[in-house]
């Protein structure tokens, strides 16, 4: 039977990268002349994406960012973010101890990301994490991206697994809407930047923190898929 792959989201799941992120976004607003903005104030766009934060931030400004300087602007955030890696960015708690646990038991970790996957490679490669997962599915890796859940099979085949000997962990809409769209069982993580609770998503497992993620947690969502599957084809 093929090893399981976990895939992880990036942003608000393996990584804390709020700091670092606002840090970019009000280099922006700095540049623009903007007033600089409090983490409290950039919520859940934290896991948008830099063009999101952009427009956010000036909207919140009173503000609208023209259109034809929204790629500059990104282009700015993205040099900035990157220069400064890994920043003030951390590991969650027990993230490195919940790795450990899954690795042993012969499970492929593989992480799963809207973010860019240069960015990402660069980021993980710098906090010493990068050689831990097998592939690294980016937001620009493929012709799609999360919600669309071809984005996690692509990942997981790129890892070589088997997407239905897999789970995806994350802390958004469209990492457990993927994970839905895509059949792959998901777990749901509390401590993101989601603006909503993660229980209004439906995945199949929330774990308040990494201690309560184990090889045997893993095992009884693929077992809870696959008689599922069984039925459905029964039926």
């Amino acid at each position: 039977m093929t090893a399981p792959t976990i895939l992880f989201d990036l942003d608000g799941t393996l990584l804390s990268t709020a700091a670092d992120l606002l840090a970019s976004l009000n280099f922006i607003m700095g540049r623009e002349g903007l007033r600089p903005l409090g983490a409290e104030e950039v919520g859940h766009q934290f896991g948008q994406g830099a063009r999101a934060m952009i427009v956010h931030g000036y909207g919140l400004n009173r503000m609208q960012v023209e259109a034809s300087r929204l790629d500059d602007l990104t282009e700015l955030f993205v040099a900035h973010y990157a220069e400064n890696m890994p920043g003030e960015t951390t590991l969650f708690p027990g993230l490195v101890e919940a790795l450990d646990r899954l690795e042993a038991a012969g499970m492929r970790l593989a992480v799963c990301t809207n973010k860019r996957e240069d960015l990402a490679l660069r980021l993980l490669g710098r906090l010493g994490i990068l050689a831990r997962f097998k592939a690294v599915g980016g937001g620009d890796s493929f012709p799609f991206r999360k919600p669309q859940g071809k984005h996690l099979v692509m990942t997981v085949k790129r890892a070589g697994g088997d997407p239905a000997r897999a789970v995806m962990i994350g802390d958004s809409s469209s990492d457990i809407l993927g994970a839905k769209e895509a059949g792959i069982p998901s777990i749901a993580v509390p401590f993101g930047y989601s603006d909503q609770p993660v229980a209004s998503f439906g995945p199949d497992l929330i774990i308040k923190d990494y201690a309560e993620l184990t090889a045997e947690a893993i095992e009884r969502l693929l077992q809870a898929r696959s008689a599922t599957a069984k039925q459905n084809r029964a039926g």
